[in-house]
C-alpha cells in the first residue's frame, strides 16, 4: 500500500461555539472531537497525522502532546490555502486523506472504504459524499457514471441542481503530486482573498484526470459541528451509536434513553445497566457486573459479580462480588478486594480494603489498609489530615471497630482488636486487644423534674 498521511483542518476559530475552548477540543461522547479525528486516521493504519492549527493552537498543541504533528495557517485564506501549508510537510507520501477536526462521527469503516476506493481507482482524488433528504446549504455532487463533474455551491446552483440530494461532505482523498501542482494554480475565490480546495477539481477534470466519489450509507457522518445545538445532536449520535454497539455484544440496558456510555469504556457480557448509570473514562467491567441505577462511574475497574447502585467513583477498582451503595462515593485510590461491603452514605479516598471486609454505614476511610474480615461500625472515620500532612492509618484482618470510632492517624489496629464504640484512638492497638477510650458516664440524679421547676 503506498504511504499515506492524514491531514485534519483544525484552524478555525469556531465563533458559534461562543467558547474560549477550541472547538475542536469540544468533547463528544467524553473525547475531544480532534481526538476522535486523529482516532479514525489511526485505525486505518494511516501513518502519519498534520493538524493545521490557527485560532486555539496552544492548547490543541498541549492537548496533541507529539501525537501528530503541527502545521501552522497564521491566516485563515481558506481550505486550499490551509491545504497549502501543508504540502512542504508531504514530501514522500504518496496519498492523503483530508479530514476535519469538526467531523466526529464518520465511521472507520467508512474511511476504510474511502481509502481502498481511491487505491484502487488511482485517480487524482476521491470524494465522500451523503445524500440529504433537505440538503440546502451544502455543495452537491453532479456526476457522470459515478465520476465527479463537478461540486456545486447552493449559491451557484441551478433549479434543477438543487433537487440533488448528494452532498459534498468536505473529507477527501488526493494523490499528493497531482495536488501540489493543482495547489499551484488555484486562486483567490472571493473579495477575502480565500483559496477553496474544491478548486483543485476543476483543474484535475480540464487536465484529464478522473475523480471518483464514495457515497456513506448514514448521512450522520457528514455532520460537522459548529455550535453547540450541533454539539448535542452529535452527542446523540454517537450516543446511540454505542449503545446498541454494546447491546449487540450482550449487555443489558434497561432504559438506553437515560443512559451514558463513553466511547472508552469496555464493557462484558451480561452486565445490566439499569436507568441513569453514566460510564466514563476508560471504565471496565467484567461480566455479570449490575450498575444503577444513578451511578456515574470514570476510570473505573469492576470486576465479575459486583454490584453498584445509587454511587459516585472515580479511579476506583471495585472487586469480584462487591456490593457498593446505595449512596457510596469512592475516591480516586480505592481498590476494594472481593466480597467487600461498601454501604449507604460511605466516603473511601486512597484506601484499600481487604477480601470480605465491611464498611456498611455513614463512615470515612482515607489513606488506610484494611485487612480481610473487617467489621468498620457507622459513624467511624479516619482522622487522616491534621491541616498540614496526611498519614496512613492501618487495620489488620478480623478487627472489628466500634460504631463513631475515631481513628486518629498515623495509628495501627492489630489483626483481632477491638475498638469501643464512641472512642477516639489516638495510639496503636495490640492484637487481640480491646481499646475504650471515653470519659466516666455521670449521673444526676432528678436533674430534668429540678430544671423543668
Amino acid at each position: 500500500m503506498p504511504n499515506w498521511a492524514a491531514v485534519i483542518m483544525a484552524a478555525g476559530k469556531g465563533t458559534r461555539m461562543k467558547s474560549k475552548l477550541p472547538k475542536v477540543m469540544h468533547c463528544v461522547a467524553g473525547k475531544p472531537m480532534i481526538e476522535h479525528v486523529l482516532d479514525l486516521a489511526a485505525e486505518n493504519n494511516v501513518e502519519q497525522s498534520f493538524v493545521i492549527l490557527g485560532h486555539g493552537r496552544e492548547k490543541i498543541e498541549e492537548f496533541l502532546a507529539g501525537r501528530a504533528k503541527i502545521v501552522l495557517q497564521t491566516e485563515q485564506l481558506g481550505t486550499g490555502h490551509a491545504i497549502m501549508q501543508a504540502i512542504p510537510y508531504l514530501e514522500g507520501i504518496d496519498n492523503i486523506v483530508v479530514l476535519s477536526g469538526d467531523q466526529p462521527l464518520i465511521r472507520p469503516e467508512t474511511l476504510a472504504k474511502l481509502i481502498r476506493l481511491h487505491t484502487d481507482f488511482q485517480g487524482a482524488a476521491t470524494v465522500l459524499t451523503a445524500r440529504f433528504e433537505n440538503p440546502f446549504g451544502y455543495g452537491r455532487i453532479i456526476k457522470e457514471n459515478n465520476n465527479l463533474v463537478k461540486i456545486v455551491e447552493e449559491k451557484d446552483a441551478t433549479p434543477e441542481e438543487r433537487t440533488i440530494q448528494e452532498i459534498n461532505t468536505g473529507t477527501y482523498c488526493f494523490n499528493v503530486p497531482k495536488l501540489k501542482e493543482a495547489l499551484k494554480q488555484i486562486t483567490p475565490q472571493n473579495a477575502q482573498g480565500e483559496y477553496y480546495l474544491t478548486g483543485v477539481f476543476d483543474l484535475f477534470l480540464a487536465q484529464g484526470d478522473k475523480i471518483t466519489t464514495y457515497c456513506t450509507e448514514d448521512a450522520n457522518e457528514a455532520l460537522g459541528i459548529n455550535s453547540r445545538v450541533q454539539l448535542a445532536e452529535a452527542e446523540h449520535v454517537i450516543r446511540e451509536r454505542i449503545l446498541n454497539y454494546w447491546m449487540d455484544e450482550g449487555v443489558t440496558i434497561l432504559d438506553p434513553a437515560s443512559t451514558f456510555i463513553g466511547s472508552e469504556v469496555q464493557l462484558s457480557r451480561d452486565v445490566v445497566l439499569e436507568p441513569y448509570t453514566i460510564l466514563k473514562g476508560k471504565t471496565r467491567i467484567a461480566e455479570d457486573v449490575i450498575l444503577g441505577p444513578q451511578t456515574t462511574l470514570e476510570n473505573c475497574v469492576c470486576e465479575a459479580g459486583c454490584e453498584v447502585t445509587h454511587t459516585v467513583a472515580k479511579d476506583a477498582v471495585i472487586g469480584p462480588q462487591c456490593i457498593v451503595g446505595p449512596f457510596a462515593y469512592l475516591r480516586p485510590g480505592t481498590v476494594l478486594a472481593s466480597k467487600v461491603k461498601v454501604g449507604d452514605f460511605v466516603e473511601i479516598k486512597n484506601s484499600q480494603i481487604g477480601e470480605g471486609s465491611k464498611v456498611p454505614h455513614l463512615s470515612y476511610v482515607g489513606d488506610s489498609q484494611v485487612g480481610k474480615s473487617v467489621n468498620i461500625g457507622a459513624g467511624t472515620i479516619t482522622c487522616n489530615y491534621d491541616g498540614v500532612k496526611k498519614y496512613k492509618t492501618l487495620i489488620g484482618d478480623n478487627v472489628f471497630i466500634g460504631s463513631n470510632t475515631n481513628l486518629v492517624a498515623p495509628v495501627e489496629i492489630g489483626e483481632g482488636a477491638i475498638t469501643g464504640a464512641g472512642s477516639t484512638i489516638t495510639k496503636n492497638v495490640p492484637a487481640h486487644a480491646l481499646a475504650v477510650e471515653r470519659s466516666t458516664q455521670k449521673m444526676k440524679e432528678n436533674w430534668v423534674r429540678n430544671n423543668n421547676k
